[in-house]
């Protein structure tokens, strides 16, 4: 009998909360990384040369960064239907206003301010989902939630190029400057419906009944319990200096840096072997059309298993491995499929890793925790980027970033190997 009822509500949970924040975290992540796109022919018509660009590409995760902390923290105290709504709000009108950017000052300053707008929309919805899912569950759901990151790049490159290529000239305006206005726009539309239709806390939910309000309470409390007593009680300036904590926000930085520092400079990757710029979406697309596939299955095989920190280990590794041959192979269309190899590690990562800091954190702790991990972490969107962009400045050639990640992830694995503790999953009371 209970059996039957974890699985309703459980079902409940999936098809009303995922399938909207999916829809957040695609818009979101295209935003933040429809600039990769949009340089095809904006740094020419504005003058970025490639190290510029990758100081603008990066420098969206210092504002990002900086405001993480306090964003979390004030979600957890207005709750997350109307924080996120306000995000929403902020970051849509400045990716909009992106396609007015007129050169280097400009494009650097609107980059980092659209950082600060977003902050807080990732761990926010990470904290949110402990709110709603068992311990159990998580690295699935979080895998699910975040499929929206290869599904945005998936779908975003051939949209993002056609935009580029119909656009082009209509009103007097560039395709990049309607790029960032197409894009930015559904941020705005979507505060209506987050406001409607996001429920703060299972006490809210209406289309719960309730004994399977009472069910999942009862859960989420067990959950709660298990966690040691002296890190349920840590308070915010305790967790923030725990070591543990900034270790996994290494991790996630090494994460982070592949990611971003490749898919920041995909697309030019790819149109630097001949391909033209309908070509290079439809290519670019590719690889994450593969990470799909490795988040589903890393995440599904972590939860199956109640094993967090070697399959976190061997998806590091999978990046290491696909971005070095990458590099070693050079502009060959092995290359590519180095790179799709690479994808399903960076995107595999984030089932299994996620779940991993609920270990140590839980209470009002879990809010600036989680926050100070995904900063930390999100300064990789900075350092990727940047390197890359170097590299392709000073030799005129993508191998040398490319090796730098390989590295980053390589020194991630081995940090995870030695400092992240295998615990024993939560065993809820009967």
């Amino acid at each position: 009998m209970e059996q039957a009822l974890e699985k309703k509500v459980m079902r409940k949970l999936f098809f009303r909360l995922t399938p909207m924040l999916m829809i957040l975290y695609i818009i979101a992540y295209l935003d933040r990384v429809n600039v990769s796109f949009g340089a095809l022919t904006m740094n020419k018509d504005i003058g970025l040369d490639a190290y510029t660009y990758g100081w603008g590409a990066g420098i969206f995760f210092i504002g990002y960064c900086i405001f993480e902390i306090p964003s979390n923290l004030i979600l957890a105290k207005v709750g997350a239907r109307r924080w996120i709504a306000r995000i929403l709000l902020t970051w849509g009108l400045i990716a909009c206003g992106m396609a007015f950017v007129q050169g280097a000052t400009s494009f650097l300053t609107m980059r980092f301010l659209l950082g600060v707008a977003e902050a807080g929309f990732f761990p926010g919805v990470i904290l949110y989902l402990t709110y709603w899912f068992p311990v159990r569950y998580r690295a699935r759901i979080i895998s699910r939630f975040m499929i929206a990151i290869p599904i945005s790049l998936a779908v975003g490159a051939p949209v993002s190029t056609w935009i580029l290529q119909t656009f082009d000239g209509a009103l007097g305006y560039k395709g990049w400057q309607w790029l960032y206005v197409i894009e930015g726009l559904p941020a705005v539309l979507m505060v209506i419906a987050v406001l409607m239709l996001m429920p703060d806390k299972p006490a809210d939910a209406s289309w719960l009944k309730d004994d399977e309000k009472r069910w999942l309470l009862k859960e989420l409390e067990t959950d709660r319990e298990n966690v040691a007593v002296e890190r349920r009680e840590a308070g915010v300036w305790k967790v923030l200096t725990n070591p543990i904590i900034w270790l996994f926000g290494f991790i996630y930085f090494a994460n982070t840096g592949s990611n971003l520092g490749l898919s920041m400079f995909l697309p030019q990757i790819v149109k630097a072997q001949g391909f033209t710029t309908m070509e290079v979406g439809w290519i670019s697309s590719l690889p994450y059309i593969t990470g799909c596939i490795g988040m589903l299955a890393i995440g599904y095989s972590s939860d199956r298993f109640k094993e967090r920190k070697y399959h976190l280990i061997a998806a590091l590794l999978t990046i290491t491995a696909g971005l070095g041959t990458a590099a070693f192979l050079g502009s060959t269309v092995g290359a590519i499929a180095a790179i799709s190899i690479a994808t399903i590690g960076i995107m595999g990562c984030k089932g299994p890793f996620w779940p991993l800091p609920s270990s140590y954190l839980s209470g009002a702790g879990a809010a600036a925790g989680i926050a100070l991990i995904n900063s930390l972490g999100n300064l990789g969107g900075f350092a990727g980027p940047y390197v890359v962009g170097w590299a392709k400045q000073a030799t005129n050639s993508f191998t040398g970033g490319l090796y730098a990640l390989a590295a980053l992830t390589l020194a991630g694995a081995i940090v995870a190997f030695f400092a992240v503790k295998v615990h024993k999953p939560a065993v809820a009371k009967k």
